[in-house]
């Protein structure tokens, strides 16, 4: 590169960088100015904003003592209903184990008198049925006599054999 374009790209370049920097500079004034103005706006405020942060002060120092007494009653609570919440969950689980065994126990009864209801039903049906039979046997004794009797003696021949001499056959 020749000499002379090397020092007009030189003069170039510093004269860019003395107006970024005259740029800057009108920033920074410009930016001081709004603080400024922005500042004696804002003074005001705190002025105002200051009372009302000496009262809030006050009210806190002055409530600091029930503030703390509330917060250690609300944690005394908290432990006493969790101390309750187990108590329950507890007495929740003893009652369901007696409650289990007891209709364990009352299952066990219920069958064995199920099992009692049919031993009795058996024997009163034993019981019934036994002199039913008898008593049929002697009706069907007694009928074979009179039939015996009313034939005169004879035995029927083989052809002639009624139902109920069949079922001795």
């Amino acid at each position: 590169m020749p000499e002379d374009v090397f020092r007009w790209v030189i003069a170039i370049a510093v004269i860019l960088a003395a107006i970024a920097f005259l740029v800057q500079a009108g920033i920074a004034i410009a930016l001081y100015r709004v603080a400024t103005r922005l500042q004696a706006r804002v003074m005001p405020l705190a002025d105002r904003a200051e009372p009302i942060l000496d009262t809030t002060r006050q009210i806190l120092d002055e409530n600091r003592p029930r503030i703390a007494e509330i917060s250690t009653q609300g944690v005394e609570i908290a432990r006493s209903a969790r101390e309750q919440v187990v108590k329950v969950g507890e007495l929740l689980d003893e009652t369901s184990a007696r409650a289990r065994v007891r209709l364990a126990h009352i299952d066990e009864k219920v069958e064995k008198s199920v099992e009692q209801v049919e031993q009795v039903g058996t024997v009163v049906k034993s019981a019934v049925l036994k002199p039913v039979h008898e008593a049929s046997a002697i009706m069907a004794g007694i009928r074979a006599a009179l039939v015996t009797y009313a034939q005169g003696g004879r035995r029927p021949s083989v052809d002639h054999a009624t139902q109920d001499e069949e079922m001795f056959i």
